[in-house]
């Protein structure tokens, strides 16, 4: 029996599964966003740990590397945020995704384009508001997913906000494989999004020192849900750096935060002004205290230890509980191809048993 798995996501995207690689700091590089396109997925990049004058040869790049649409990932509390919705314009990039929605001004100039907007949330009342301030779709991450999270499960999480809104609903947090395809497909979702799973290939840039960490992971509990990093709940692989950090003192992590300010000021190459008007701009219209908001350049600076710099002890390391039941890097090509695989044999079994 035949089996399709086009939805409205496949439509929208122009890509041939509706399979989401996620835009992970400092490893959505255009390598792995076009290997991600050209297997049949749709990959975004990591538009907030580029340099901004580098943001437009990574569009570039990853238009070298594949003929297919892709997306950009950015914040709205970057210095550049307006640079680079204009860049995602002037190239014809087809979506971007964000964590916190931008300003109306800047969804309606997207949206002008035709770029698809697709912010991530972790609560259903963010994902009514995305849609209020016009999100095409919406991927909700559950607390199971890597990185910053919320707390409530990924298969509550999703049924809520399907409920609640009429766009497509993406499904993130948990997902590796055909079985949690299919699960997301059968409750309403459109597609799935994976961070962990993508970072765990022959594709990802991350160093073969940090992928042995993470193939190291073989107990769901040792992947934690920590505020140590930046003041804001963040799911890791526990290692030697959060130790220390979970026991150590405010001051500890306070001094963290102005190495990881500076680092990050060289890196991006913005002014003290610049960084601090962000800071402020995140405390104001993001609801973080002031902590919290001088806090947020730890979380990619030390992110860039173990995923750059290729020292796993040192940095942190962002995953999902997942991470646990990942014990191979297969090609972004053969992870695609086992999950469609997978997920059309499941769905045609289901279909004959209904049958």
């Amino acid at each position: 029996m035949a089996v399709s798995l086009d939805t409205r996501l496949t439509a929208l995207l122009g890509c041939r599964y509706p399979i989401i690689q996620t835009a992970m700091g400092w490893v959505a590089d255009p390598r792995l966003v076009a290997a991600t396109c050209n297997a049949g997925g749709f990959g975004f990049l990591a538009g907030a740990t580029i340099e901004p004058r580098q943001m437009e040869a990574a569009i570039l790049e990853t238009k070298r590397l594949t003929d297919r649409p892709f997306g950009v990932n950015f914040h709205m509390y970057q210095a550049n945020a307006e640079e680079i919705v204009e860049l995602v314009v002037r190239h014809q990039v087809r979506a971007v995704s964000y964590s916190r929605s931008p300003g109306k001004q800047m969804i309606a100039r997207l949206k002008d384009a035709g770029v698809v907007c697709m912010p991530t949330v972790g609560a259903l009342k963010h994902a009514q508001k995305a849609v209020e301030m016009g999100a095409d779709v919406v991927t909700v991450q559950g607390g199971e997913g890597g990185g910053h999270t919320g707390a409530v499960p990924t298969a509550m999480l999703l049924g809520q906000v399907l409920d609640a809104v009429q766009v497509p609903v993406v499904a993130a947090g948990g997902f590796k494989d055909g079985r949690g395809l299919v699960s997301a497909l059968a409750q309403g979702a459109d597609g799935i999004a994976m961070g962990t799973r993508f970072l765990m290939t022959a594709d990802s840039p991350v160093p073969q020192a940090t992928l042995a960490r993470y193939l190291a992971v073989k107990d769901p509990a040792a992947v934690i849900v920590s505020r140590a990093i930046d003041g804001l709940p963040q799911r890791m692989i526990r290692n030697e750096l959060l130790d220390e950090l979970e026991t150590s003192s405010g001051l500890r992590r306070w001094l963290l935060a102005v190495r990881s300010g500076l680092a990050y000021r060289r890196h991006t190459g913005l002014g003290l002004g610049q960084l601090l008007g962000s800071a402020l701009k995140m405390r104001r219209d993001g609801g973080l205290s002031a902590a919290q908001s001088l806090m947020a350049a730890n979380a990619p600076m030390v992110i860039q230890k173990a995923m750059v710099e290729g020292l796993p002890a040192e940095g942190v390391l962002p995953a999902g509980q997942v991470a646990a039941g990942i014990d191979s890097l297969p090609g972004c090509a053969e992870l695609i191809e086992q999950i469609v695989r997978d997920a059309e044999q499941r769905l045609g079994a289901l279909c004959r048993r209904i049958s």
